[in-house]
């Protein structure tokens, strides 16, 4: 076991919107090989439904609608954000077994069903869209904000997607879509915006 001051390499939990124990080694050891070598610790991954996600998004952000993924970074490196929303009965805390809670980075959430359609939309796996939408989650974890940090979590986020052998991250794709078009944004845009 790791000592407080010395934090394990990356560990990552993956999990459904129960806290079932998810095998998702092509999501999870991915990122950990991914992660910037600062990342250390232990992350949670609840894959949840839109419903889920909306709920989660209304009560944390403010947002009426679903978005694709939101981190709740550990709070003063000992509890979860999740703890609050475990309160709410739907996402319990998944991460922390073996290790100290300092360890506890935070926990990502992924809608699954707005991981789908954005997968179909970007023609590639819903096993891609997974390890896109957890890196982005991650880099917030890790105190990154492409809202405020004048393009720094953008460039993390494109050195670490080629890495891992993405072809785009959630920034790129979200910057590249709102160039020209007057629509609509598209899911991965919303997901991408301040609600992550």
């Amino acid at each position: 076991m790791a000592s407080d001051d010395h934090p394990p390499p990356l560990r990552v939990r993956v999990t459904d919107e129960r806290g079932r124990p998810l095998r998702r080694p092509g999501l999870s050891g991915w990122l950990a090989v991914v992660a910037p070598a600062h990342a250390r610790g232990v992350i949670a991954i609840a894959l949840v439904s839109d419903a889920t996600m909306r709920r989660l998004n209304r009560q944390f952000a403010g947002a009426s609608h679903a978005t694709d993924v939101l981190s709740f970074p550990a709070v003063e490196r000992r509890t979860s954000v999740q703890s609050k929303v475990r309160v709410s009965g739907r996402i319990p805390a998944v991460a922390g077994q073996g290790f100290s809670p300092a360890h506890h980075l935070g926990d990502v959430v992924i809608a699954v069903g707005i991981a789908a359609r954005q997968a179909k939309a970007m023609d590639h796996s819903l096993a891609t869209e997974l390890r896109v939408l957890a890196l982005h989650g991650l880099l917030h974890l890790l105190g990154y904000d492409h809202s405020t940090d004048r393009g720094e979590m953008a460039r993390v986020e494109r050195r670490l997607r080629r890495k891992g052998g993405l072809r785009d991250g959630l920034i790129d794709r979200a910057a590249s879509r709102s160039v020209g078009r007057a629509s609509r944004p598209s899911l991965a845009a919303r997901g991408a915006g301040g609600t992550s």
